[in-house]
C-alpha cells in the first residue's frame, strides 16, 4: 500500500523533499491511513506535516473524533490544529446543504492553516471510490469532458491527492494491518446525500450488475480526461493569443477583446473553449456559465450584422461590436 501511493505521488509529482504539507484528518479510515502513510515517508524525505482537523458539530460522536485525531498526533509529536463550526447553521445562512457547507469550512480551515504556517502543499484523504462517485455525480449533471477528469491528483499546484489511486477495500485492510483503529461516521451509511446514495446503492448494484471492475473503469475513464485536459490547456492559450487585441482592467472592471474574422474561422468546439477561456481571465471563474450561454454567444458571433449584446449573468456582458467580441465585466 505504501509502495503504491509513494508511485502515486512520483507519478504526478505530488510531494518534493522538505515540503511543509497541512494534512487534512478527520478521523475517518481514509484521513488516518493518509497520514500513517505519509508518516512513513516523513524521515527519509524531510516531511513537515501539519494535521488540521475541523469539528462540523453535527454528530454527537463529533467531540470524540477530535479527540481520537488530536491523541494520534500527540503520541506522535505531529503539530495539532483543530476549529469547530456549526455546518447546520452555516449551512442554513447560506441557503446550501450541509455537505457544501462542510467542504466550503473545511478547506477555508486548511488554506487558513496553509498560509499561517507558510506550507507548500494541502493533502486531502479522496480515494478512488471517491473518484468514481465524483465521476458519476459529473455524469447525472450533465457534465462535459472537464467533469469526467473526477478528482485530479494535484488541483491548483498545492492540492494534493495521495491515495487517488487506492481503493476503498484496499484501505480496509491496510487498517487492519496497521491497527490504527480510525473513527467511524455511521451518517456515510445513511442514504440522504446524493453522494451516499450513489457509494450505498448505485455503485453496488451496477458492479453487481454490469461490471464489477467498476470503480477502476471510471479511474481509467478519468485518467484519459485528465489527458486530453492536458493537451486543450496548452492549446487553448495559444489559440486565445492569435485572437486577442486588447486586454484592459480598470476600476471599472475587466474588459477582453478578440478578433471576430479570426473567430470565425475556427471550429465549433474550439470556439466555445475560446469563449470560456477569455471570460474566465475576465471574471476570474466560468462557474454560473451554462452551455447554453456559450452557444447563444457563438451564434451571436455567426451573425455579423449591427452591434449585439447578451448577459448571461449580472456584471458580466459578451458584445459584438466593431469586428470584435468583447468580454466586459463591470463592478
Amino acid at each position: 500500500m505504501e509502495e503504491k501511493v509513494l508511485q502515486t505521488i512520483q507519478k504526478y509529482h505530488l510531494i518534493e523533499n522538505k515540503d511543509r504539507i497541512v494534512v487534512g484528518v478527520s478521523g475517518g479510515p481514509d484521513s488516518i491511513t493518509l497520514l500513517n502513510i505519509l508518516l512513513s515517508f516523513q524521515e527519509e524525505m524531510e516531511l513537515q506535516l501539519l494535521v488540521a482537523h475541523i469539528n462540523h458539530g453535527i454528530r454527537k460522536e463529533a467531540i470524540q473524533d477530535q479527540k481520537m485525531v488530536e491523541t494520534f498526533c500527540q503520541e506522535r509529536n505531529l503539530p495539532f490544529f483543530v476549529k469547530q463550526v456549526d455546518i447546520q447553521k452555516i449551512a442554513q445562512e447560506k441557503k446550501i446543504s450541509a455537505e457544501a457547507a462542510g467542504r466550503e469550512e473545511r478547506y477555508r480551515f486548511f488554506e487558513e492553516i496553509y498560509q499561517e504556517k507558510q506550507a507548500n502543499r494541502i493533502a486531502t484523504a479522496h480515494t478512488a471510490n471517491d473518484n468514481a462517485e465524483t465521476i458519476l455525480m459529473n455524469m447525472m449533471r450533465g457534465t462535459g469532458i472537464s467533469g469526467l477528469k473526477g478528482i485530479e491528483p494535484i488541483r491548483d499546484g498545492k492540492y494534493i491527492r495521495p491515495l487517488i489511486t487506492c481503493t476503498r477495500k484496499e484501505i480496509e485492510a491496510y487498517v487492519l494491518e496497521k491497527k490504527l483503529n480510525p473513527c467511524i461516521d455511521q451518517t456515510n451509511f445513511e442514504n440522504i446525500y446524493t453522494r451516499n446514495k450513489i457509494r450505498n446503492q448505485l455503485i453496488p448494484m451496477m458492479e453487481k450488475e454490469f461490471n464489477p471492475n467498476l470503480i477502476s473503469t471510471l479511474n481509467r475513464l478519468a485518467s484519459l480526461a485528465q489527458e486530453e485536459d492536458e493537451y486543450w490547456k496548452k492549446v487553448i492559450p495559444e489559440e486565445y493569443e492569435k485572437l486577442v487585441e486588447e486586454e484592459k482592467q480598470d476600476q471599472k472592471g475587466n474588459r477582453i477583446s478578440l478578433n471576430l474574422k479570426e473567430f470565425q474561422k475556427l471550429e465549433p468546439f474550439l470556439q466555445s473553449k475560446i469563449i470560456l477561456y477569455a471570460i474566465k481571465k475576465a471574471c476570474g471563474t466560468t462557474q454560473r456559465i451554462e452551455k447554453i450561454h456559450i452557444e447563444d454567444i457563438r451564434r451571436m458571433c455567426q451573425k455579423n450584422i449591427g452591434n449585439k449584446h447578451l448577459t448571461p449573468y449580472q456584471g458580466l456582458m459578451v458584445e459584438v461590436k466593431e469586428k470584435r467580441i468583447n468580454v466586459i465585466t463591470m463592478s
